[in-house]
């Protein structure tokens, strides 16, 4: 997948648990896991914008994009 997700990294870098993050922002853990491990399609714009208010950091902390060198 092109899309890299460093929660979990940018998580432990603060210091910050994720069930801490996971109840400011309003989502379940469950959730919180599965978008830190990658295995989402997608994000709401809120959700973004709550983690990123909540861990002061931008998007492009949080989402990195790698090309696909197999196309």
């Amino acid at each position: 997948m092109p899309i890299i997700v460093k929660l979990d990294i940018l998580l432990a870098e603060r210091k910050v648990k994720s069930k801490d993050l996971a109840a400011h922002i309003g989502i379940t853990e469950a959730n919180l896991s599965l978008l830190k491990s990658g295995k989402v399609k997608g994000i709401r714009f809120g959700t973004l914008e709550a983690i990123c208010a909540y861990l002061e950091c931008q998007p492009a902390d949080i989402l990195i994009f790698t090309p696909d060198t197999d196309t």
